[in-house]
């Protein structure tokens, strides 16, 4: 098996390369369906009339469909509708509006998990709803979160891998195109797929236990 010939230095390059890319689609997908999740996640918890229904509707139908039909449909459909996005940002958009549903429902079980009564003790103290929920009930609350929230993101990761159906090229692209000129860079190729996606997924998950740790 030709391991030493799988990592030559132009094959590891065009590898970090795909890796870096991987990164940068899952690290703007995370700040944007964060802020997206969290503020569905908040509409459902205060049970806003009629807005708080609509939203839950549309995050049950994301939540239950397939993220690379997501895909398709944000390089292939929104064309068709007249919004053309690059291979890249349809990658995000997609990986955006998926996880963006998922952290909703994190988030909304978070805020639900604090006892009514910290909200009520703190709206006695002459707080409004919303400072009583972003100063005394969200901080509790995102003690619980952190645990399934790096999770989410960890899936996020792993799942940009799907983009490789519409030739992103990240690092399990790059990886298919070098192992696709040898058949003997197959099992190097999987060997160093397998050590990045664990490197920056452990690296994540070490990040959110010191947070834990900090946040008390």
């Amino acid at each position: 098996m030709d391991f030493i010939g799988a990592y030559s230095w132009i094959n590891i390059r065009f590898l970090l390369e795909g890796l870096w890319l991987t990164i940068l689609v899952a690290a703007i997908s995370i700040v944007f369906s964060f802020v997206i999740g969290g503020i569905i996640g908040v509409i459902r918890y205060m049970k806003i009339p009629y807005l708080s229904k609509i939203v839950g509707v549309i995050t049950d139908i994301v939540r239950n469909l397939p993220l690379l039909l997501i895909i398709f449909f944000t390089y292939f459909a929104l064309p068709k509708m007249g919004l053309r996005l690059d291979i890249f940002w349809s990658v995000v958009a997609a990986m955006t509006v998926f996880e963006s549903a998922m952290l909703s429902e994190i988030i909304r079980g978070g805020l639900k998990a604090v006892p009514k009564g910290q909200m009520e003790a703190a709206r006695s103290t002459g707080l409004t709803y919303m400072q009583a929920l972003m100063s005394i009930v969200m901080p509790q609350a995102l003690k619980k979160m952190i645990p399934p929230i790096v999770s989410q993101f960890i899936s996020l990761i792993k799942d940009t891998s799907l983009a490789v159906v519409i030739a992103l090229p990240e690092v399990t692209h790059n990886a298919k195109i070098i192992y696709g000129q040898d058949t003997a860079f197959v099992i190097p190729m999987f060997v160093a797929m397998a050590a990045l996606y664990f490197i920056v997924c452990y690296v994540l998950s070490i990040i959110s236990k010191r947070l834990e740790i900090r946040l008390g």
